[in-house]
């Protein structure tokens, strides 16, 4: 992995930072050679004060995820990078505000993996040995793309889920029959997140997604898809065999969303951009299940879809789980 040159040498030369290791996204990207800015390590043996202190005299600290045990660091030259200390989140009460955070900065190295969502974040970067640490084999599911929960205490946070659906459309992953299933079991947890955080997936799912189809098509297989009930009302919406022959309206809204994808003009386009126009092709069919009949017509039966049921005024409203949105 390529560090900053600036980011090297403050590794090297501070004694604190003696224990660290580059941690998440930014190995998953650098083993996929996905570029990447974005560089977290967390620290081991020092405490809080001890690591706030070496980093002062280096650059700026913002201490604004002094709660999660995280110091945001700005160097003299403007590079910026996130430390952080292992930890251990113990679910107290349901909602994501639950936990109960306690550092542990002694902790075993593969402890503070197992607490990661997926195997393929659990993933560890010795920056003095240049060896990738792999407890709990990210990298060979990195090279299946296969999408595997790393430990039991993934049920604990039913955002994971929502995190799933969109690594699985970013990097076009499958998920694994195991996790699958564990995400089935808490599919009734969904109520737990605020809207906001489940805002933030479906925008990075949006936005990156490789194959958006993936990321639907994992909501639809661990029964999560139910909580968006604009999008589950195309599961099963039949369509005419002569004019779609891919199937009912879901697949054909996931072919429509993989399409966008690769469009280069999508790819080049700002988040804002990418963001609006997914979400439109996402939205194109919501009528359908409303409108859908089977109709007499040459002599034979087809399958129609049209608008001219609803009049002015009159377009149906249906309830999802952020809110009431007319389509």
């Amino acid at each position: 992995m390529k560090l900053p040159d600036e980011l090297t040498r403050l590794l090297h030369e501070v004694p604190a930072l003696s224990r660290s290791y580059l941690v998440g996204g930014c190995v998953r990207d650098s083993l996929l050679g996905i570029a990447h800015k974005d560089f977290d390590l967390e620290v081991y043996v020092v405490g809080y004060e001890v690591l706030q202190r070496a980093l002062s005299a280096h650059g700026r600290v913002d201490l604004v995820g002094k709660s999660f045990g995280v110091i945001k660091f700005t160097s003299q030259s403007g590079g910026q990078w996130d430390f952080s200390l292992p930890r251990r989140d113990s679910k107290m009460s349901a909602g994501h505000k639950g936990f109960q955070i306690e550092f542990e900065p002694d902790i075993d190295l593969r402890a503070a993996a197992s607490r990661r969502d997926f195997t393929i974040n659990a993933l560890m970067f010795d920056p003095r040995t240049g060896e990738y640490l792999d407890f709990f084999g990210g990298r060979d599911d990195l090279q299946k793309s296969v999408l595997r929960h790393t430990s039991s205490a993934f049920v604990e946070d039913p955002l994971r889920v929502l995190r799933g659906m969109q690594f699985a459309a970013r990097f076009d992953l499958s998920p694994a029959p195991e996790t699958v299933e564990l995400c089935r079991s808490i599919a009734h947890t969904f109520p737990e997140l605020a809207v906001e955080r489940v805002g933030m997936e479906w925008f990075k799912w949006a936005v990156a997604g490789k194959r958006p189809s993936a990321g639907l098509r994992f909501l639809k297989d661990t029964g999560w898809l139910r909580h968006f009930p604009e999008i589950a009302a195309l599961d099963g919406t039949p369509q005419d065999p002569e004019w779609h022959p891919e199937g009912d309206v879901f697949t054909h809204t996931c072919h429509c969303c993989d399409a966008m994808a690769e469009l280069p003009v999508w790819r080049a386009a700002d988040e804002t951009t990418r963001r609006v126009l997914m979400f439109a092709v996402l939205a194109h069919d919501f009528a359908k299940p409303q409108t859908t009949q089977e109709v007499e017509r040459e002599g034979r039966k087809r399958i129609v879809s049209p608008r001219k049921l609803f009049s002015r005024g009159s377009i149906p409203q249906t309830k999802s789980g952020s809110g009431w949105h007319p389509w």
